[in-house]
């Protein structure tokens, strides 16, 4: 497929943007969009939120390439060495289902291992290997980073005031 030149494309409006195809793409509606009662809703800005929150975190672990429940995972493995599964999955609210294959792809990345439990040999003992201690590491200052822009954005206080609202609804 033969693409025109860059300079021969035609440029985006103010309301559009370039798509990596090199077409141009609505990157927001031509005139504003009324919400109506939604902006009200605490489940929408909370949806909005988590949006917003996710796309950040993944920005931020861009490095690391660590996804939300992956750094949640390693995370609890490293302040329980030797968790079970089934443990991780009742803390993090995961089903067995899709725990399993995050964490065959823990372990393909060389980020964490099973071993044999002891009292149950049918359990599996989680842990995190050398490099997945590194990962984990580096993947905290990440965070850490991340996390000081997103208070930096709820001003003084603001993030401590939010912790607690939230904590209410879980």
């Amino acid at each position: 497929m033969s693409r025109a030149p860059v300079h021969a494309r035609k440029k985006p409006r103010d309301s559009e943007s370039e798509g990596v195809d090199g077409r141009v793409i609505e990157a927001r509606p031509a005139r504003p969009v009324r919400f109506g009662p939604l902006a009200d809703y605490v489940g929408y800005a909370l949806r909005r939120a988590q949006i917003a929150s996710v796309a950040g975190f993944l920005e931020a672990m861009k490095e690391v390439d660590l996804r939300p429940t992956q750094f949640a995972v390693l995370t609890l493995i490293r302040e329980n060495p030797g968790v079970r599964q089934t443990e991780v999955c009742a803390a993090l609210g995961l089903q067995k289902a899709n725990f399993v294959p995050l964490l065959n792809e823990l372990q393909r990345r060389g980020l964490a291992l099973r071993k044999a439990g002891v009292p149950d040999r049918r359990s599996s003992a989680l842990h995190l290997t050398e490099h997945g201690e590194a990962v984990l590491r580096r993947a905290l200052e990440l965070h850490t980073q991340w996390e000081e822009r997103v208070a930096a954005r709820l001003g003084v206080g603001g993030r401590e005031r939010l912790l607690e609202l939230l904590r209410k609804l879980t």
